[in-house]
């Protein structure tokens, strides 16, 4: 039994992301959801809704800021 087609996605790369493999990606899926993955790990993606990368990129900044 064949799966669901899954769709060829358009990932970027970050651009604090150095040149090496260490890179973190981004990509639009068709159904509006963001996938985030590492391109050392390119099988495995995290899926989020818009309102989610945002609430995740305002944890990170307040992580960044609050560091000693």
């Amino acid at each position: 039994m064949k799966g669901p087609e899954v769709p060829t996605l358009h990932w970027q790369k970050s651009s604090y992301s150095s040149e090496g493999n260490n890179c973190v990606e981004l990509a639009t899926a068709p159904d509006g959801t963001i996938r985030l993955r590492e391109s050392d790990e390119p099988t495995t993606a995290l899926t989020l809704r818009p309102s989610g990368l945002h609430s995740l990129l305002a944890a990170t900044r307040r992580e960044i800021t609050n560091r000693p």
